[in-house]
């Protein structure tokens, strides 16, 4: 019974142990596009999956034809105009035409880079209108660093485009 076990784990170690054809090339040419892929673009959250990803014009006119409330699953390439200087919990990016999208990450399960500003990413999730309070306003104006001035010129509610990322892809 003992010599059945040694030869057992022979067969095993030897046919575990057995190529699996691929040339040191083809090896090579793996891991070096898995590598080229993970030098191009940096990842938070859950990642940008969409296969068909707008440009931030084509946004700006997805959200025009929106109402307060209405959702739109999606993804959207666009540039960094500020992050969020206590943590990095949202960042405003550039739709054209001086609209911008206040975006904030789902579940507040990851933040963004807080010298991020000027560089292009790719957000997916979910793009919707919102109506903000003040007192939310006037919070998002201290994180971004505003004078006191400016965050008591803040006194109505404003309509702002929102986007709840589960993704965002930093493009170098």
């Amino acid at each position: 019974m003992k010599h059945l076990w040694i030869v057992l784990a022979g067969v095993l170690t030897a046919t575990g142990c057995k190529p699996d054809g691929k040339t040191d090339k083809a090896v090579a040419e793996e891991t070096t596009s898995e590598v080229e892929v993970v030098t191009n673009a940096l990842e938070f959250g859950a990642g940008v999956k969409a296969e068909m990803v707008l440009s931030a014009a084509d946004m700006a006119e997805a959200y025009k034809s929106m109402g307060v409330d209405d959702t739109l699953s999606t993804g959207f390439e666009a540039e960094v105009l500020e992050v969020c200087q206590v943590k990095g919990c949202w960042m405003k990016l550039s739709l054209g035409d001086d609209r911008t999208a206040m975006v904030k990450f789902k579940d507040y399960a990851f933040f963004m880079p807080k010298d991020l500003a000027g560089k292009k990413v790719i957000v997916e999730g979910k793009a919707f209108v919102d109506l903000m309070s003040v007192e939310d306003q006037k919070h998002f104006a201290e994180d971004a660093g505003s004078s006191q001035e400016e965050i008591e010129a803040i006194t109505d509610p404003k309509k702002t485009l929102s986007f709840e990322a589960s993704g965002v892809r930093i493009m170098e």
